[in-house]
């Protein structure tokens, strides 16, 4: 009996596949064709020598208490997912600041640049500087939390409270995994697919249970896939995965001088470059139940709150249990 189910698994699911793959958009490069659920707007950059466009939201609420969050994505999305937050943010008087940072969402894809995260710090201040907000919380999920820990750094006259939201980078991966170059990343980008991102991120955010909600992230992924435009895309993600790995962020948490939470679901595994690790590192990286008390440990002024059983994206995943600690925190 066991052996008819595997047959017939293995038989109905290629045709599962290409169900969804025939249900992909084909999206274009500044997701075009996409909705946010709000207003983006866009600031115009001269940076290393090209003008771009990075892509915004700015929400305001309609009783105001005077207080400004910037929410920062991670590698692997866009402002877009941060609705739900948003919206509850804004019902509790915050004006919310959402930026698509360079090389992600509706933001320009640079033919060419050098990353770093003190430029991406830099191009946010430049948009907080356009919109005269002179003090604000940052709050960073994923590469995001890497982002407003050095923004934080960068600006502490700003910030006034920082929130990591399963932040990467709790370990540092240059010690841990072996150097590839640029174009080991963009050849390994290159061969990505629906069912390569699914299967890495039900694994490693979702503790292999999917749900239909998750389709939404996914989708505006894997839909970059199938653009003429991909090979660019590409460039851009590999070279953001060259930042993550050589810039880390950890060794100056003590330098960090705002009230600081930090959100962290336990059952994460994320680890940039784990699988080129050797078998024995592999083993001691990506354990948030750990990483989390470390980084807590670590940063001065610091509040822990961990969420058992939930993977990479509480806001996404269990957002109950994230919007409360982060309201709190945002009004003490």
């Amino acid at each position: 009996m066991n052996t008819k189910i595997l047959f017939l698994t293995l038989l109905i699911l290629p045709l599962l596949i290409s169900a969804q793959n025939s249900k992909l958009q084909d999206l274009d490069i500044t997701l075009s064709s996409v909705s946010y659920p709000f207003e983006v707007h866009f600031l115009s950059l001269h940076v290393q020598e090209q003008d771009l466009k990075m892509a915004y939201m700015d929400i305001r609420s309609s009783k105001p208490n005077n207080k400004c969050v910037v929410l920062l994505h991670g590698k692997n999305f866009n402002g877009a997912y941060w609705e739900t937050t948003i919206r509850e943010l804004v019902k509790s008087g915050f004006r919310v600041i959402v930026p698509d940072q360079i090389g992600f969402g509706k933001s320009t894809k640079p033919p060419h640049f050098q990353y770093s995260f003190q430029q991406l710090a830099l191009n946010t201040k430049t948009l907080l500087d356009s919109l005269n907000i002179k003090k604000t919380a940052v709050l960073g999920h994923s590469m995001g939390g890497m982002l407003a820990t050095r923004f934080a750094l960068m600006f502490p006259e700003i910030t006034e409270k920082l929130i990591l939201e399963n932040p990467i980078g709790l370990e540092d991966y240059k010690q841990m995994v072996p150097y590839q170059p640029v174009d080991w990343w963009y050849k390994n980008e290159l061969a990505q697919n629906y069912e390569k991102i699914k299967q890495y991120q039900l694994v490693f955010y979702y503790d292999n249970k999917w749900k239909p909600e998750y389709d939404r992230w996914l989708n505006l992924l894997a839909g970059w896939t199938l653009s003429k435009d991909y090979p660019l895309i590409a460039r851009n993600a590999a070279l953001t995965f060259d930042m993550i790995i050589t810039q880390p962020v950890v060794q100056e948490f003590p330098r960090l001088k705002c009230p600081t939470l930090l959100i962290i679901g336990t059952r994460d595994r994320t680890a940039l470059g784990k699988a080129l690790a050797p078998p024995e590192v592999q083993k001691t990286m990506g354990l948030y139940s750990e990483l989390g008390k470390k980084a807590h440990q670590a940063i001065p002024d610091s509040q822990l709150v961990e969420l058992e059983n939930i993977g990479h994206l509480p806001h996404i995943e269990a957002f109950g249990q994230f919007i409360k600690p982060l309201i709190r925190f945002l009004n003490e």
